[in-house]
């Protein structure tokens, strides 16, 4: 997640008014019709382990752009999409930046939709697969920031589902598997993937994207989604996962996280909900862009279960007949 504590200190400091309060989350109907392939389908959690300890390891060097650590990872990435039967979404996986001084990808893959009209319309799961390198200063002689939370979390998350739709394809709409690079660095590889898509005029639906989400919230909901107000997505995802899945985090609020990860690019230019879930709550992890952000951190249980709870949401929103999540 791009730059925390320096909006913290833009918020606390350098605000002359205060922002007003967005709307608490209201009730929502639970919808029962969830696929039955999506209930009976187990995310298992030894591959939730297995990608999330691979992208967080020290041979990674931290996954800083422009980097062989970055290059590492987008081939272990592409080369787990060929395998979950992704196919890339340009002639290969790996896209370019254009606006990145240097040389580094975003990872693109594309499940077709199974509908001949519907399949027109795409949804993106994406989360980015950066993150800040070798310190100069380490921590117990520790120098690698291995990133497991921020965002190795979130990539395996969308590793996650890309595996479980390679597989069954159940999807009537089109989805867009999007591992970004350079989110830490001005949320270049979302932002160049953004204007590439707009230019190819693609009907967008909506996007949702995946932020540190590695250790669980203390709260009546598992995840908070940004931009909470900005659409009816909340109400959305928890009607389709049958319980309350996501909430409302003031603090995301006040601290403009909607702005602040690689859903924002694509709300930009596509003006269509495109939002992140997160389970970071500024009080359940100490390790934000440190060197001890690390695979021993990370709550796979907890990963796997909320995976588990996107399963049917992600159904739901790549198989409705109409464009159910809609903005305000």
């Amino acid at each position: 997640m791009r730059y925390i504590y320096f909006l913290f200190v833009v918020v606390f400091l350098g605000c002359k008014s205060t922002p007003v309060s967005e709307t608490a989350p209201s009730s929502t109907s639970v919808n029962s019709a969830i696929d039955s392939k999506t209930v009976s389908y187990k995310v298992e959690e030894s591959s939730v382990a297995k990608t999330l300890k691979t992208l967080s390891a020290d041979d990674m060097q931290g996954r800083e752009s422009g980097t062989e650590g970055l290059n590492k990872a987008a081939d272990y990435l592409a080369d787990l999409l060929k395998q979950y039967n992704v196919k890339p979404y340009f002639k290969n996986y790996r896209d370019t930046l254009t606006n990145f001084q240097g040389t580094t990808f975003n990872i693109v893959g594309v499940i077709e939709g199974n509908d001949p009209v519907l399949k027109k319309e795409y949804v993106i799961l994406g989360a980015h697969y950066d993150h800040i390198g070798v310190s100069q200063k380490g921590v117990d002689g520790d120098f690698i920031n291995n990133g497991a939370n921020d965002d190795a979390s979130g990539v395996t998350a969308v590793a996650e589902l890309a595996k479980y739709y390679g597989a069954n394809k159940t999807n009537k709409r089109s989805i867009i598997i999007a591992f970004f690079a350079a989110e830490e660095t001005g949320l270049l590889g979302s932002f160049h993937l953004s204007a590439k898509l707009k230019k190819s005029t693609i009907n967008l639906y909506s996007m949702l994207n995946f932020e540190m989400i590695g250790v669980p919230m203390e709260a009546d909901y598992s995840a908070y989604i940004t931009g909470f107000s900005k659409s009816n997505m909340a109400a959305k995802i928890n009607e389709y996962a049958g319980k309350k899945l996501v909430g409302y985090l003031p603090m995301e609020f006040q601290y403009q996280l909607f702005m602040r990860s690689d859903n924002f690019p694509f709300f930009k230019e596509f003006n269509v909900p495109c939002q992140t879930v997160s389970t970071f709550d500024f009080k359940n992890f100490d390790y934000y862009h440190h060197v001890k952000d690390e695979f021993a951190q990370m709550d796979v249980p907890h990963m796997t279960r909320f995976i588990q709870d996107v399963l049917p949401v992600v159904e739901q929103m790549t198989n409705s007949e109409a464009k159910e999540i809609l903005l305000k």
